[in-house]
């Protein structure tokens, strides 16, 4: 028997305005949506799709009355494909993130972020073609 990871559900006061942050960050679509719930992904999951092999998981945003009050214990990271790191926490500083603090040292090689609820994110180093100098550790590099 096995399972496949087919959605990551984020509770949240305000699910369209989330949506549309995570939009713009993963280049998603709204694929689905109802009164306090928006589902987001890069594509339309089918039954066969995810029994033939492990797709991408969609993003679903629920609306619950609290706000968020402690860091995250699961996050997601990021990584730019066509531009910067730089280039990126700037792209995303635009769409309503901020920088973050959570206890991370000064040497790290991420940049630590938050959306517009307060959800922390990791924007990771460039996998863009002329930037990119090897996956030598792993996608997400050494943390």
């Amino acid at each position: 028997m096995t399972s496949r990871f087919t959605e990551l559900v984020v509770d949240c006061r305000a699910p369209e305005r989330l949506a549309a942050f995570w939009c713009a960050v993963l280049d998603f679509k709204v694929i689905d949506r109802s009164e306090g719930r928006v589902e987001i992904g890069s594509w339309i999951p089918t039954v066969e799709e995810v029994r033939a092999r492990q797709m991408p998981p969609t993003l679903h945003f629920l609306q619950v009355p609290e706000a968020k009050t402690i860091k995250n214990r699961l996050h997601l990271d990021v990584s730019p494909i066509d531009g910067s790191t730089e280039d990126e926490v700037t792209r995303l500083l635009a769409l309503g993130a901020i920088t973050a603090d959570a206890g991370q040292s000064s040497d790290r090689n991420w940049v630590v972020m938050a959306d517009p609820e307060g959800n922390e994110l990791d924007v990771l180093r460039t996998l863009a073609p002329q930037q990119n100098q090897g996956l030598g550790e792993g996608a997400s590099g050494p943390r």
